[in-house]
């Protein structure tokens, strides 16, 4: 949602370029998309119009932007500065370009008009987008450093299973922030500010973590599967897996693919008729066989009652199942004590 500003941005701009030469006036307009047309047009671009080049074309655009700064038009235009100062502040201090445009409108001339402002402004300084953030515009450098370094601890702190809700993340954020006001320590700032990184990002279920991990940066079924599975928090059919992956992620999503991609992935467990968990919930792969070695290996004999209790949280089976593989003598063997032993461990006398 914009947020209302006091001032007509375009009025401005119409005001400040009035204090140069045609030239140099018709450069700003086309280098910043203040025209008719809202393309920004490259030094390039621009040089070609002119039969210059593109040096020249960046000479015109300083000179002219500071001849307006020394101008009397500058000057009757404090409040205006002033109040895009106050704004970004209101927003964190330190705020997303693309984000903090959006906020003031959503016409795209007004935005193109606000960021000339900002480019013309003495308060304004702008980080260009690197490998950690993206493009932003903020008033003060010591926040500004403060934020991205906290941002940096956060980013390293977390590995690429990770994945946080919403909330969890922020308060993960802010015990990584060091010597900034309280007053921007609120929950909206913050998730603000977890945009800045590139390096951290929030998937389609609303969840956080590395940028570039799978879980965030999700390519394919397999993806969509995982978090589909993980946010049910419960074993599922591939069925409503499939379902689950249209409707969440607006992907057609058939069933016979789906279930092929289940079968594929470690990270999945077949627990049951078409029921599938995540391994990482502590869900041992392989038939029921394996998962009573399993049991046995973790847990030493244990008598058929032990085992049925312990297979059962593991896969979605009826105990007879579990007691027919029991009585598979090739893979176990019962002791004196009715206390079932996996075949190659030790054996009670």
């Amino acid at each position: 949602m914009a947020t209302p500003i006091q001032f007509k941005p375009k009025q401005s701009v119409k005001r400040l370029l009035a204090v140069l030469p045609e030239r140099a006036r018709a450069v700003l307009t086309s280098r910043y998309g203040l025209g008719a047309s809202t393309t920004k047009m490259t030094l390039d671009a621009i040089g070609k119009t002119y039969g210059i080049t593109r040096e020249r074309v960046r000479q015109i655009e300083n000179y002219a932007l500071n001849n307006i700064r020394k101008s009397d038009a500058y000057k009757s235009e404090t409040s205006v500065f002033k109040e895009l100062e106050n704004l970004i502040h209101s927003l964190g201090g330190i705020v997303v370009e693309d984000d903090f445009l959006g906020h003031v409108s959503s016409d795209e001339s007004i935005q193109n008009a606000i960021n000339f402002l900002l480019v013309l402004g003495d308060g304004f300084k702008k980080r260009k987008e690197d490998d950690e953030f993206r493009h932003r515009w903020h008033v003060n450098d010591e926040l500004a450093g403060q934020v991205e370094a906290s941002l940096r601890k956060l980013y390293n702190n977390l590995s690429d299973q990770d994945l946080l809700p919403e909330s969890e993340m922020v308060n993960t954020f802010l015990e990584h922030l060091e010597g900034v006001s309280e007053k921007y320590k609120n929950q909206e700032i913050l998730r603000r500010w977890l945009g800045l990184s590139k390096k951290v990002g929030k998937n389609a279920i609303g969840e956080w973590g590395v940028a570039h991990s799978p879980n965030i940066h999700t390519k394919g079924m397999r993806d969509y599967a995982f978090l589909v599975i993980r946010k049910h928090g419960s074993p599922i059919h591939f069925r409503e897996v499939a379902n689950q992956i249209s409707k969440v992620f607006k992907k057609k999503a058939h069933v016979a693919t789906t279930h092929n991609e289940l079968i594929k992935d470690p990270r999945f467990v077949l627990v049951g008729r078409g029921l599938y968990a995540l391994k990482e919930w502590g869900y041992v792969s392989g038939v029921v066989r394996d998962v009573i070695k399993s049991v046995l290996e973790k847990n030493g004999p244990m008598t058929k009652e032990e085992i049925i209790e312990k297979v059962l949280k593991e896969r979605y089976v009826k105990e007879n199942t579990i007691i027919v593989n029991l009585q598979n003598h090739k893979y176990f063997k019962k002791d004196k004590e009715n206390r079932y032993h996996a075949v190659g461990a030790a054996v009670a006398a």
